[in-house]
């Protein structure tokens, strides 16, 4: 029994490593972005994987799951490579990792559970591969969300940065590419994004299409607007110093709103919990005393 318990839980540890480790935010459009914009600091620990990301290799953890998936399609379902994206995994391996992991944890969770549990095996064997079939699932909404926000709260940032670079005299594709470098660190969905449009329009894109391209990925309203803008502007030939700088101002005072706005909403929120749990127990601490001396009072002239 101990070591079937054993080889049930190294077997899901080594899954979930394999899993989260390799599905690395890095692509090859990215790595040959950086060769491109010829990127001074690189390192081994700027990468999303970690140590690991020299000895796995998502390329290599796909072709079994590639190997599976060209039986019933050629293509990988582009609603879901369009997903990966929007989570920032760009790569055609991803989404084979991301089906065989929808595969494979059910049935490692099921050979856990048939491994640890011993009554009531059936029903808890039910409930792993329910749970496991929908993790990853409940993992790429998170990294969607996660990386919007990121970009919408870098924004700001980068338009500033934008703005200043283009007031020095570089041109809108040059200060791109430097906001690109600058930001690894601080801002680095923003920066991976300007790389690639950097990329795109150095392929041949036209700079219209490669920004639209960055709306489509970032899917949100801020970037929206600001694709417009500069389209805008390209259209119409009006300084986009200025209007990147009157946009930025906009930008940070609609997240002060809605910074204020979750601030005002916290009151409502908290009246549940000193509801339920907070004043029942304020109630009992208070009035308990009372209750028992006026319980032991009555007990006395009952007797």
């Amino acid at each position: 029994m101990t070591l079937s318990l054993l080889l049930g839980l190294c077997l899901f540890a080594v899954f979930l490593v394999a899993f989260f480790f390799m599905l690395s935010g890095s692509s090859a459009e990215s790595d040959r972005l950086i060769e491109v914009t010829q990127q001074a600091r690189r390192h081994q620990g700027e990468t999303s994987s970690g140590l690991f990301a020299s000895f796995l290799n998502a390329d290599v953890l796909a072709k079994p799951f590639t190997f599976f998936r060209k039986f019933f399609s050629s293509e990988p379902d582009p609603g879901l490579v369009r997903r990966l994206m929007l989570a920032g995994y760009r790569k055609p391996a991803h989404a084979d990792i991301y089906l065989g992991a929808r595969l494979a944890l059910p049935a490692l969770l099921g050979i856990s559970v048939a491994l640890l549990i011993q009554s009531n095996v059936f029903l808890f064997f039910l409930v792993a591969l329910v749970v496991g079939f929908f993790a990853p699932d409940f993992w790429l909404s998170h990294a969607i969300n996660k990386r919007r926000e990121h970009l919408r709260l870098s924004l700001p940032d980068g338009l500033d940065m934008l703005s200043i670079s283009m007031e020095a005299g570089l041109g809108l594709d040059q200060a791109i590419v430097r906001i690109g470098q600058e930001f690894r660190m601080s801002h680095p969905a923003l920066s991976e994004e300007f790389l690639q449009i950097n990329f795109e329009q150095r392929a041949g894109v036209q700079r219209i299409a490669a920004w639209k391209g960055f709306a489509d990925r970032a899917n949100i309203d801020s970037v929206r607007s600001f694709v417009a803008m500069l389209i805008q502007t390209d259209r119409f030939g009006t300084p986009v110093s200025k209007s990147l700088g009157n946009f930025s101002d906009a930008l940070r005072l609609q997240r002060r709103q809605q910074a204020e706005e979750k601030a005002a909403k916290t009151t409502i929120k908290l009246v549940p919990p000193l509801v339920f749990f907070i004043f029942p127990a304020v109630g009992v601490v208070t009035i308990g005393p009372a209750v028992i001396l006026v319980a032991k009072s009555l007990e006395h002239l009952v007797q």
